[in-house]
């Protein structure tokens, strides 16, 4: 589904990846794991075509098309979805016209008929019972008002009802207490299936105790420098980041 080989990429000049090799396929969950400026974020924003960061080198098909070549609206309309680190607030945008709109312009492109009020209302009442969140949000503006952990899992509502075929989840379980990353953690596993696969980057392991990654990919100045199984996940939590730094350079040299 996604094939990602000796990606380059940075912003305002400053190369922050340097050499990402990186292949997902369908029905996986793959994590990214790494210490605080490793570039785990950078990765999702470039995928998802953030136009503040440059590609510099390398290339990224995704479903046997080049990613980079399509403008953000279009990877969106293509199934490719990204949860923010920091979700943003919209004021003024109620949540249900915010979703709404959203799910039917991935209808449209389906060549769907768009769903109407009555319809949505009933799709996101089921939606809403996944992630535990009280119809009230919904007439709510987006993200306005919403504590860290209401965001996150607004963030996993907007998936759930997108059903995008590529989810890339930058740090989704930052700053949530244990009730609500069990519920996101939740929201995840119930939204896997054999025809998409989900990107999960995050800074620690609690969220791999209740999301089950196929594999696990540490990144460390902008190089994927191990791969492993949740073994390896487990041994980070337990050492830390500083044996990977140390031998970094040996797993992963740059290229010429």
């Amino acid at each position: 589904m996604l094939s990602i080989r000796y990606l380059h990429a940075g912003v305002e000049g400053k190369d922050i990846l340097r050499g990402i090799d990186l292949e997902v396929k369908a029905g996986e969950i793959h994590a990214v794991m790494g210490p605080n400026g490793s570039g785990k974020s950078t990765l999702a924003q470039v995928l998802a075509g953030h136009p503040a960061f440059a590609v510099t080198r390398g290339e990224v098909v995704y479903e046997g098309r080049n990613l980079l070549e399509m403008p953000p609206e279009e990877r969106a309309r293509a199934g490719v979805f990204l949860a923010f680190q920091y979700p943003i607030e919209i004021p003024g945008v109620s949540n249900a016209q915010f979703l709404k709109a959203a799910v039917n312009e991935v209808r449209t492109r389906q060549g769907l008929d768009e769903l109407d009020a009555m319809e949505f209302l009933e799709l996101l009442r089921e939606k809403l019972a996944l992630v535990e969140m009280d119809q009230s949000f919904v007439s709510r503006a987006v993200n306005e008002g919403f504590s860290g952990g209401e965001k996150k899992r607004n963030e996993i509502l907007q998936m759930a009802l997108l059903q995008p075929k590529l989810a890339i989840l930058d740090e989704t379980d930052s700053g949530l207490d244990i009730d609500a990353l069990k519920i996101v953690a939740n929201g995840i596993n119930s939204l896997r299936t054999p025809d998409n696969a989900i990107l999960l980057v995050t800074h620690y392991q609690r969220i791999l105790s209740y999301v089950t990654p196929d594999r696990v990919h540490v990144l460390v100045g902008g190089r994927i420098v191990r791969s492993g199984g949740k073994d390896l996940a487990l041994e980070l939590e337990a050492k830390g980041y500083d044996w990977i730094r140390e031998d970094a350079g040996a797993v992963q040299p740059a290229r010429a």
